[in-house]
């Protein structure tokens, strides 16, 4: 009789294997499936929104919040069995990886070589101060050292070259027109609240020098699938901030958008109308669509 074939145990998708153990595993590559890394970071997105909302709940007092509390321990222990934010960032980082094609900063350095940039800073003999949020990696920008200083900081830093910073609770006032560039690749989606996300595309904007540069990396479906934001209406938000749209890129079935946006010599509208469109929920599309918005 012909043997039985063994069926081996599929591993969860957050456990590490021996590719990615040690140092040693860098040559090797990452092992973890493309899907079923979107998949979890997909989750991660859904559970940090919806404690956001409980957390919210639970603090104002209201009336479901004893529900909300016990639905906050479901919530909380679903992102620890995934793994907490370290395997978010172990999965985010795997995406960033050489033979994934790399992270978003090849984009980013690729337009600042279009506008010149590398040449001006070489005859300011200067670099472009360049903060990082949202960093996965120290090195990402490594290889244009001669003209780009860059400062990666991130919620929860894997890297003792990467300041443990929470953007939001920067001091603005600190920061005000020192950074020549503001790199936010995959970190607005991560913010669980639409004004919080506006609120960081305003500090980005304080914190800039004139004709700085803001970089957004977001997931294609954030404006393309949305109910409440378009292509035309995320240029529209951002022109109401203070912003010009200088590059776009994405392409339809693809996974990814970027944009490169440069402070306005003018301020930022500041004129109720320009705003009122902004600060309040618009339903642009019906049917099975995500929820990501921006608010002002």
């Amino acid at each position: 009789m012909p043997k039985a074939r063994k069926t081996k145990r599929k591993t969860p998708v957050t456990v590490a294997g021996p590719s990615t153990a040690g140092p040693s595993s860098q040559a090797g590559g990452t092992s973890s499936h493309p899907q079923a890394t979107r998949t979890v970071i997909r989750r991660f997105h859904v559970l940090i929104k919806r404690r956001s909302q409980l957390q919210n709940a639970i603090s104002a007092h209201a009336r479901n919040a004893s529900s909300a509390q016990i639905e906050l321990g479901t919530v909380q222990r679903e992102i620890e069995e995934l793994g907490g934010l370290e395997a978010y960032q172990h999965m985010s980082s795997i995406g960033q990886s050489s033979d994934r094609g790399g992270g978003s900063e090849k984009i980013l350095v690729g337009w600042l070589r279009e506008l010149q940039v590398p040449q001006t800073m070489k005859e300011k003999n200067s670099r472009l101060r360049l903060l990082e949020v949202g960093a996965l990696k120290p090195d990402n920008y490594s290889s244009c050292g001669r003209w780009i200083s860059a400062s990666p900081i991130d919620l929860h830093s894997r890297h003792p070259s990467i300041q443990e910073q929470d953007f939001l609770l920067m001091d603005v006032e600190a920061h005000r027109e020192c950074w020549d560039a503001i790199s936010l690749s995959l970190v607005l989606n991560f913010v669980p609240d639409p004004k919080n996300r506006g609120r960081m595309l305003r500090m980005a904007h304080t914190m800039l020098r004139a004709k700085g540069v803001l970089f957004v990396a977001l997931p294609l479906p954030c404006v393309l699938n949305s109910r409440y934001l378009t292509p035309e209406h995320f240029q529209g938000l951002m022109m109401a901030v203070g912003f010009e749209q200088v590059r776009a890129r994405w392409r339809e079935g693809g996974k990814m958008a970027y944009w490169l946006f440069q402070k306005s010599s003018s301020l930022g509208s500041t004129t109720y109308q320009d705003h009122v469109l902004y600060q309040k929920k618009t339903v642009f599309r019906q049917g099975d669509r995500n929820n990501f918005n921006i608010l002002l």
